[in-house]
């Protein structure tokens, strides 16, 4: 198998494995609901290249190594099997992890289908990220000071991998996937998103036999503007998996 990312692991039980996405990262995108997951499941959280503490590429990704190496991960901390719950452009890794290793996939959860992002710098990709991934109506509610704090504070989240990350994100297809997937698998569009249109989570859930779909009325930084809703819909999903599983 491929060379592992960094990574975080907390708790026990089940295997879940998170995939973040561009620009983005394991506390960033999955944050509020980590406290809750890890009393139940094994959670690993790896880096994507660039992120945390995983160094950047000196090549462009590519979605198949992306996703080999994420599996590696998980498997290399010992977790042999997981769902893997997947944000953003972790939904085209997670997909591409089910269909080349269905040994190790046993569930998945797709929020927030991948789209295609802003390429250039990190500042700017932050700017763009707040004002057209955050749902008008938060969006509307800041003061003039606040969205200047949250643009800042945005800077400081962006990782340095996220040119290459973008890149992954603006050129993946897994199209051809979604027909061979045959694990539980829930997808949850954000519904005021307006980086990633609902449309392309309803696609995806089409595309998957069996897919249950669901809905947050949320921009795309789900995790900020609506993460009890979220917390909820994976909080059922899994907590039916895994009583199937037993």
């Amino acid at each position: 198998m491929n060379e592992q990312y960094s990574y975080t692991i907390e708790g026990s039980g089940p295997g879940l494995l998170l995939a973040h996405g561009a620009g983005g990262g394991i506390e960033a995108n999955f944050g509020p609901l980590m406290a809750d997951l890890r009393g139940t499941h094994t959670v690993v959280g790896p880096d994507l290249p660039g992120a945390g503490a995983t160094p950047r590429s000196a090549s462009p990704l590519d979605l198949d190594t992306v996703a080999d190496t994420l599996v590696a991960t998980a498997v290399g901390a010992g977790v042999e099997r997981f769902t893997v719950l997947g944000y953003s452009l972790g939904t085209a890794v997670a997909v591409r992890a089910a269909t080349r290793h269905p040994d190790r996939v046993e569930g998945l959860g797709l929020t927030a289908g991948v789209g295609e992002l802003l390429d250039g710098d990190r500042a700017l990709l932050a700017r763009f990220a707040t004002l057209v991934a955050v749902g008008a109506p938060t969006l509307e509610a800041l003061s003039a000071e606040e969205l200047t704090a949250r643009l800042r504070a945005a800077e400081g989240f962006v990782p340095e991998g996220s040119p290459e990350q973008v890149d992954l994100a603006a050129s993946v297809d897994t199209r051809d996937d979604l027909p061979r997937i045959t694990v539980p698998t829930l997808v949850v569009a954000t519904t005021l998103d307006r980086l990633v249109p609902p449309e392309a989570s309803r696609e995806l859930a089409e595309g998957i036999p069996g897919a249950e779909y669901a809905e947050v009325g949320s921009g795309h930084l789900i995790a900020d503007e609506a993460p009890d809703a979220w917390l909820s819909l994976v909080r059922d999903f899994l907590d039916r998996h895994d009583r199937a599983r037993v």
